[in-house]
């Protein structure tokens, strides 16, 4: 007996959506148009996920074989433990003279059939009735650069839809469908130009309407959800349509002021520092942060004063002049702060 659970690498507690995660990730890792020697491997994962995809299916395949949520694991033990009990009382009644089998009236015979046909009939409505496919969820990995002014990006899917060869019965004459491999699918990989708009927030979901799994029996297709993620940068972060923007700024600039030049997202702004600036000091560039919704955010920026990281000789030997000439400890205060 195959377990299923362990071929798509799931458990009895997994959800309809676990499954289907599972199978889509294996599915990219062994089928044969990507991984030659995956087609027996890729068989099983079809037929594991044919069946626990199906409610009905796994609910047969679970009560056959034992499988249970582990929170009635319990419970369930002793069910079973008792429906064998009842089993083997029933076998030695069986052999008894006075046994006699339960018998049914025609009304109630009857009334089983008709429930029998209405579920089956119900069942193959259901099953030839056209059918939304599957939503497919993507995560795309964005720079601040991008966020704020806007991208168009390239992204590769996989798509999976009803095998055009046996039209997803997976078995033709007997033998397994060329074209699927047995999975009753055909899985494409498709290429799409997503256009990221401008002022994206990080976490933020684009939807594509059309471009998931392939409907089922004239269904309409599912949809491509994607999830933007914004790559961290420790110099900007993003505060609601604000962006705080760390710069660094050289001694003499700190010391003597001026107007210096920011690069941005969209060429450069000029800042006026003021004389005796000190590190961490933060000015407001307004409108100059995200703009949402008709309203435009600040950009606010937090100096910090760096040393290049090589100096000349001529530089050396003015710091050297600067330290004589200073007489002031930046120090003595420290603990009195």
């Amino acid at each position: 007996m195959k377990n299923y659970y362990n071929i798509l690498g799931v458990t009895p507690d997994s959800s309809l959506e676990d499954i289907k995660i599972a199978f889509r990730r294996l599915a990219r890792k062994y089928h044969p148009d990507v991984n030659k020697d995956g087609t027996k491997r890729f068989i099983d994962i079809s037929e594991a996920y044919e069946t626990l995809s199906d409610a009905k299916k796994r609910l047969q395949y679970d009560t056959i074989n034992g499988f249970f949520k582990s929170s009635s694991r319990e419970k369930s033990e002793k069910k079973r433990t008792s429906s064998k009990q009842a089993q083997n009382e029933y076998k030695k009644r069986a052999g008894s003279k006075n046994f006699t089998e339960p018998e049914f009236s025609k009304k109630e015979f009857s009334k089983k059939i008709n429930d029998m046909f209405e579920e089956f009939t119900k069942s193959k409505k259901e099953e030839n009735s056209a059918r939304k496919g599957d939503d497919i969820y993507e995560e795309i990995s964005i720079t601040m650069r991008e966020a704020v002014n806007g991208a168009v990006r390239l992204i590769n899917i996989m798509h999976s839809g009803e095998c055009p060869n046996c039209k997803g019965r997976k078995f033709i004459n007997g033998s397994v469908c060329r074209v699927c491999k047995g999975s009753g699918e055909k899985i494409e990989h498709k290429k799409i130009s997503v256009k990221i708009p401008k002022n994206i927030k990080n976490g933020a979901k684009l939807r594509l309407a059309g471009e998931g799994g392939c409907g089922i029996n004239g269904g309409k297709n599912g949809d491509l959800y994607i999830k933007i993620k914004i790559q961290p940068n420790n110099m900007i972060k993003f505060d609601g349509n604000d962006i705080i923007y760390s710069v660094p700024v050289s001694p003499f600039e700190a010391v003597l002021g001026g107007s210096i030049s920011i690069p941005v997202f969209e060429g450069n702004v000029n800042l006026k520092l003021p004389p005796m600036t000190h590190s961490g000091q933060k000015f407001r560039l307004a409108g100059q942060g995200l703009s949402q919704n008709n309203k435009s955010g600040d950009m606010i920026v937090i100096v910090h004063i760096e040393i290049p990281c090589s100096l000349s000789d001529d530089e050396i030997k003015l710091y050297e002049k600067l330290k004589k000439l200073s007489l002031n400890s930046i120090r003595e205060n420290l603990l009195n702060e």
